[in-house]
């Protein structure tokens, strides 16, 4: 276990990533349960990546969200429709993860729908750079669907107690109440993640693991090299 300052955290991680060495882009997975601060986290990283002169491509598997319809269809607080029916695994490997990967012609896409109005959206085309970064934030990125399409895989592990707590702040405007706030994270995200626990452990799939419930003071293990 490391322990260190949050720019220590970060300068190992730009490191980490900048020492993979694949014949297309590096694909980083930034992944933890819905508050952990995987998307602060990813943004950081995208930043001191960027300052080192990479390229690099930030997105999220919110970007690669499914219709709300279908999100929901088994009921809003459903475990399996959080975990089975969340994302399109087919668009995110058709329009992204692929055409960066083995073989892929680096032509992609970053998205397919605005999470907040869900809405599709049609972007261009973009050619990434061989040498360029993918770092890519979500829940459940060691599943099997994805597992093998990273080149370095990161875990933002919090306690749920105190991603609740931040839940609470984050999406009360979101949700409308902390009650609903509290009663989706019990019945919907905290059995779906205890559910990813259980069956993928992705702790022990990770690269590295960010220990983030104080992160002003992060500890993290470097679990393979």
């Amino acid at each position: 276990m490391i322990s260190g300052t949050r720019d220590e955290l970060l300068t190992h991680l730009a490191d980490l990533a900048g020492a993979v060495t694949r014949p297309h882009p590096a694909r980083v997975a930034v992944d933890g349960r819905p508050a952990a601060g995987k998307t602060t986290l990813a943004d950081e990283l995208a930043g001191v990546l960027r300052a080192r002169g990479r390229e690099v491509i930030r997105t999220s598997i919110d970007s690669f969200l499914r219709p709300r319809a279908e999100r929901y269809r088994r009921g809003e607080f459903s475990v399996e429709s959080n975990y089975q029916d969340s994302f399109d695994f087919d668009a995110l490997h058709r329009l992204l993860l692929g055409p960066l990967g083995p073989g892929g012609d680096r032509r992609y896409q970053p998205a397919i729908r605005d999470r907040a109005t869900d809405v599709p959206v049609n972007l261009p085309f973009r050619e990434s750079a061989p040498d360029a970064v993918l770092v890519f934030d979500g829940v459940f990125l060691m599943r099997p669907e994805l597992d093998d399409q990273w080149d370095l895989r990161l875990l933002v592990s919090t306690s749920f107690e105190v991603t609740l707590d931040r839940a609470r702040i984050r999406d009360q405007a979101e949700y409308g109440s902390t009650t609903v706030v509290e009663r989706r994270f019990h019945h919907r995200y905290r059995p779906s993640q205890q559910h990813y626990l259980d069956t993928v452990r992705p702790a022990e799939r990770a690269d590295v693991v960010v220990h983030n419930d104080t992160p002003e003071q992060p500890r993290w293990e470097v679990r393979q090299q």
